[in-house]
């Protein structure tokens, strides 16, 4: 159901406020670019500083926009349940293809309460269901063994894997039939190459037909193209994460021409170093003169 490249979309801002119209263009940047699904309201989209009306509002816009052209991904995790859970049931409700649920972060659940988590949320809302694994944001990782028992809820479709363990990776999915996709744009090719079906990606925001490139070549099996685009990504890759996601390709973007940058705190502006560290990028990428 997912597959190729998903772009974690940017939450555009205008004096502290979402702009939409900015957004209704980036949804239409996407599609013209080949972009295979969009995912709004992740760690990319600053979820975590968007109030709840916030939140539902980009999810329902975004599928608006998309009008049935592209699938949407909705984020709606939370480390609350009951928050979770309101959060997929509108995004069910305003039309969303699918919701993607981080691994609830801080109070650090047990095996068993994360299976409970998700179990719930599953059961009560009819809607294809991605898990999001990323322990560096959240202090927990997700275990394969956990990840098998909710491959068998049937509308758990996938897992997002940001663990950055090829290991991690394998050993899902030997232990089960489940879509994976990874969550770290330079391990796109190598957790394609053991099985995974595609990305949710940073560096899309910025060239999304090179992601979805990347993405189609894995899938088709043409891994010589693969590694020609994985080569020729590697650096841009590295240059979103030279501050905390998603500073960088905020500020890339700024630098593009595409959005102002604005940022909610408490994430801030670049560092000049680092501001022009990754104006080198681009321009080495061939973006800008």
């Amino acid at each position: 159901m997912f597959t190729g490249s998903l772009v974690a979309l940017v939450t555009p801002f205008k004096n502290g406020q979402i702009d939409f119209q900015k957004m209704k263009e980036l949804v239409e940047f996407h599609i013209k670019n080949g972009t295979s699904g969009i995912v709004p309201c992740g760690t990319t989209g600053e979820s975590a500083t968007l109030s709840l009306e916030e939140h539902e509002r980009v999810i329902g816009e975004v599928v608006n926009f998309a009008a049935g052209r592209i699938p949407i991904l909705a984020g709606t995790g939370s480390n609350n349940t009951v928050e979770a859970l309101a959060l997929t049931k509108h995004a069910k409700k305003v039309g969303a293809t699918g919701a993607l649920l981080i691994t609830p972060y801080y109070n650090k659940p047990t095996p068993e309460g994360l299976l409970r988590h998700y179990k719930l949320i599953a059961e009560s809302v009819d809607i294809p269901i991605v898990v999001y694994n990323v322990p560096s944001r959240t202090g927990i990782s997700i275990l394969p063994e956990t990840v098998a028992k909710l491959a068998q809820i049937k509308n758990i479709v996938g897992i997002k894997e940001a663990s950055g363990s090829i290991d991690q990776v394998t050993q899902i999915l030997q232990l089960c039939d489940i879509t994976v996709l990874s969550g770290d744009d330079s391990l796109t090719l190598p957790i394609m190459a053991v099985g995974g079906k595609g990305v949710i990606s940073v560096v899309a925001n910025v060239v999304p037909a090179d992601t979805a490139a990347l993405a189609r070549y894995c899938l088709e099996g043409n891994f010589e193209a693969a590694r020609k685009c994985h080569y020729k990504l590697f650096p841009l890759c590295k240059g979103m994460f030279i501050e905390t996601n998603p500073i960088p390709v905020k500020t890339a973007m700024k630098l593009l021409g595409r959005i102002n940058g604005e940022l909610r705190l408490p994430l801030c502006e670049m560092t000049k170093e680092h501001e022009n560290q990754l104006a080198g990028i681009l321009k080495n990428y061939g973006l800008v003169s």
